[in-house]
């Protein structure tokens, strides 16, 4: 293995599931862009399949978020209430600088925190948040 190069999520609404990481601090690279073709329904193993894809990252670079949207064939929904002990991909985790100020951000904006902030060892504070299609971002910020 060489390195870690995204963490792909699929979405139904890619402009407002967007906006939510944008507003949070990612950057958006470039335009949207359509997938489709036998690339495409080869790796994913989805015949005559059309997906939307939106590239972001942290200001700081590092590992990207792969946000992807099928026009063909339409998505399937997942659980929107999906807890923590649910299987599967449960959370998509950021550093920040000030984690007060991003809760009150996001909170601001209609998001509500799954549980509340916590502390752990007096090394870190964390929270995580559910945004839209009942996605949890976890929020951390490093103590001292």
């Amino acid at each position: 293995m060489r390195s870690f190069d995204h963490v792909g999520i699929t979405v139904a609404d890619l402009e407002g599931v967007t906006a939510f990481f944008a507003a949070l601090g990612l950057e958006v690279l470039g335009d949207p862009m359509t997938v489709e073709g036998e690339f495409l329904d080869t790796v994913i193993g989805i015949p005559d399949s059309s997906t939307r894809i939106v590239m972001l990252r942290a200001p700081t670079g590092g590992t990207t978020l792969e946000l992807s949207s099928f026009t063909r064939p339409d998505h399937r929904p997942g659980s929107p209430t999906a807890m923590a002990n649910e299987l599967g991909l449960r959370n998509v985790a950021f550093m920040v600088d000030d984690l007060d100020a991003m809760v009150d951000q996001v909170t601001a904006a209609g998001y509500r925190l799954v549980g509340s902030v916590g502390e752990w060892q007096h090394a870190i504070r964390m929270a995580y948040v559910r945004g839209p299609e009942g996605i949890i971002v976890s929020l951390a910020e490093s103590i001292g």
